[in-house]
């Protein structure tokens, strides 16, 4: 077996399947949205009492954040997503395959990061369309892509706990 072929089998690298996963499923929602929706808050459907699901364009990182800018926050962002993707693959390269909490963590990650980018490159925003409420209160608009890297990283801050039990 070459060196290469036993990284990948050996390796959390093997979990790269679940980014590509995360990324082929957020790039193809946000397709769906863009073709079905018409663009923005008038244009809602309202799912349940607290949900909605809408059309609108973020310039900015998760849940909006610095949308309000000039339009460097486009660079920055796609900068700060490359430098985590590889950080954490290379990560992935040294992690035994078994060890599937952080491999998973650092996959959901990585395909959401790159959901992300893909909207930046190719439509200089990204696509946001799912809008949870209570009342008039309204958390910004957010996709799959922003769900999965902060779900991985609730999972790497909850395994820092997980290992802490486990020193006592």
């Amino acid at each position: 077996m070459s060196g290469k072929a036993q990284i990948f089998k050996q390796t959390g690298v093997r979990w790269l399947w679940l980014a590509l996963v995360v990324f082929l499923g957020d790039i193809g929602i946000k397709f769906i949205v863009m073709e079905n929706m018409g663009y923005g808050w008038a244009n809602r459907i309202e799912v349940l009492p607290f949900f909605n699901l809408l059309y609108v364009h973020n310039y900015g990182a998760a849940f909006s954040f610095l949308s309000e800018q000039a339009g460097w926050q486009r660079w920055l962002f796609t900068g700060i997503a490359f430098v985590v993707t590889g950080l954490l693959t290379y990560w992935m390269s040294k992690l035994p395959a078994a060890e599937k909490w952080n491999n998973v963590a650092y996959a959901m990650i990585i395909g959401g990061a790159i959901g992300n980018v893909f909207d930046r490159m190719v439509h200089g925003f990204v696509v946001d369309y799912l809008d949870f409420y209570w009342g008039t209160y309204h958390w910004p608009a957010f996709n799959l892509a922003d769900t999965a890297i902060c779900l991985g990283a609730a999972m790497i801050i909850l395994d820092g706990f997980r290992k802490k039990e486990e020193e006592k």
